[in-house]
């Protein structure tokens, strides 16, 4: 099987893009979902991949590898609910209790 591969798209150094890294940091090591390729993509210096993928807002998770593809919009700090919306839940997902993904 593929590695997991992840796109976080974030707009600059803004307390929100640099929560939803942590965030997305915290769900790859608590899921300890063995190999995975997390890109960081700042649609300030890459608009065009923004385009491309149609975003409306940032940040953005996306789950490419493997299909299907999912999105998660916000900061992310919901792990259970951003596991689950991506569809890589586990029998005890990390934390976050509100079922909103951020």
């Amino acid at each position: 099987m593929a590695p997991l591969l992840l796109r976080l798209y974030v707009t600059g150094h803004t307390p929100r893009s640099e929560q939803a890294l942590i965030n997305v940091r915290r769900l790859v090591d608590e899921l300890d979902i063995g190999p995975h390729d997390l890109e960081i993509i700042d649609i300030l210096e890459q608009p065009e991949r923004a385009e491309e993928e149609n975003l409306l807002a940032t940040p953005t998770l996306i789950k490419v590898v493997p299909p299907p593809i999912r999105r998660v919009i916000g900061d992310l700090s919901n792990l259970r609910a951003v596991a689950e919306a991506l569809g890589l839940d586990r029998s005890s997902p990390p934390g976050g209790e509100d079922g909103n993904a951020g």
